[in-house]
């Protein structure tokens, strides 16, 4: 049975797709090319909140983003039987398309987590910055696929490509941008998400085209929020960076700063651990964020070609105050911690070191010690622009995974390390 929620303009491809006709939906069809990928593969080496391989039960972004897909999912399972007189059988969000937005959003995040990001965007400032989201597009556009002669994208459907589309506003539209835009370039991908269509005067700041989002998109971040905010949380506890006695603490020192309900939480938080049930606990939360959803119908310029802009989804205010506490207690009980400042730091480190050596060699002067092996030396080498060459070689750190920037940095700069038969 055909959905009407999604039309000709939804599947639509970057380029024509000359396949014969697939048993699969368009949708189907991303989601499994994604799945299938060397790309999504490498998320499970790279960090989520600890370094991979540290202990066996920390979160990497592969596992995360596995989570993500469920909820990303049941969250569209939940919308459709909450709001029977707008959804039906042959109107509906796709969870297929959904998933795909899941499993695919944090696939342009470099090694050494958020740390690595910001590290990047330092280093290509000058070449048009890194962000992790626009480096998803750019995989998902122009570089998934290696060929014999370059690499190609994987020709996503308009709508999936939409769907993971958090930010359209550009590097340029900023004044020394951190994260949230997209590589200047990529316009042209914007306009294909719209159709060619003349982006609103009160949608061009921006703050305000950044919160302008499919449903599909919507429902990704929350579910993205949702499973970091608690399995973050989760981690931290089972690898005592949160105890029973910081978390006091962190309280008697926020007490002027919380709510009576976060207090609550965060006793309720404490109880958790000390009853030893803080894992079965969070996963009920999950659940209880998910119920949390609710959609309202809006109007946009977009809506004589999708039904994809028609609706907001509304997320309660006491499940987005939760959500705020948990990322709150991690930010200064983990992420503010000084071992994982040290891990940040030597990471930082690491990046810096091999971004500035392969500038010397690749970007700024084409030198003849080839550093790198044929295939990616030789569509360097190939590049005539200062700033695509950068951004190449950017492709190439952005995507090791923790473990093999670790190896590359041993290569490049410790002596006692590795022998030529490790080139063989």
């Amino acid at each position: 049975m055909k959905n009407k929620f999604y039309n000709d303009f939804d599947f639509e491809r970057l380029t024509e797709n000359k396949r014969e006709k697939d048993y699969r939906t368009a949708f189907q069809n991303d989601r499994d090319r994604l799945i299938h990928s060397s790309e999504f593969r490498r998320l499970q080496g790279k960090t989520q909140v600890f370094i991979p391989g540290e202990y066996d039960f920390y979160r990497t972004r592969l596992t995360h983003s596995i989570e993500v897909a469920q909820i990303g999912r049941s969250i569209c399972n939940f919308l459709n039987q909450k709001h029977p007189d707008i959804f039906n059988d042959e109107y509906f969000i796709d969870q297929d398309l959904v998933e795909s937005a899941c499993l695919s959003h944090d696939l342009g995040h470099p090694p050494f987590g958020h740390a690595g990001e910001r590290t990047l965007n330092k280093l290509m400032k000058t070449y048009g910055g890194f962000e992790g989201n626009a480096q998803t597009l750019r995989l998902l556009t122009e570089i998934f696929y290696t060929t014999e002669n370059g690499r190609r994208g994987m020709n996503p459907s308009r709508a999936f490509l939409d769907s993971i589309l958090k930010y359209k506003a550009f590097f340029s539209q900023f004044e020394n941008p951190k994260h949230h835009f997209l590589y200047d370039y990529q316009q042209e991908y914007v306009n294909f998400i719209f159709g060619g269509k003349k982006i609103p005067d009160e949608l061009l700041k921006p703050e305000n085209i950044n919160e302008f989002k499919s449903i599909e998109c919507q429902i990704m971040d929350w579910a993205d929020d949702s499973a970091y905010a608690t399995n973050d949380i989760v981690d931290s506890i089972s690898g005592s960076f949160i105890t029973i006695m910081k978390l006091e603490r962190w309280l008697e020192k926020n007490d002027d700063s919380l709510s009576q309900n976060q207090k609550d939480i965060v006793k309720e938080i404490i109880t958790w651990i000390r009853r030893r049930e803080f894992k079965p606990k969070f996963g009920s939360e999950i659940g209880r964020l998910i119920e949390s959803c609710g959609i309202t119908e809006r109007q946009t310029f977009m809506d004589d070609l999708t039904e994809r802009y028609k609706y907001q989804l509304v997320v309660s205010s006491e499940a987005i105050e939760r959500v705020e506490l948990y990322k709150k207690i991690a930010v200064e009980l983990v992420f503010q911690s000084s071992q994982l400042h040290q891990m940040e730091f030597k990471g930082d480190l690491m990046i810096q070191a091999i971004f500035k050596t392969l500038e010397d060699n690749y970007i700024t002067d084409l030198k003849e010690m080839n550093l790198l092996l044929e295939f990616t030396d030789r569509i360097i080498r190939n590049e005539k622009d200062i700033n695509k060459r950068a951004r190449l070689v950017c492709d190439l750190i952005s995507g090791m995974t923790d473990s093999f920037a670790m190896t590359n940095y041993k290569r490049l700069f410790d002596p006692d390390y590795s022998s030529i038969k490790d080139y063989i």
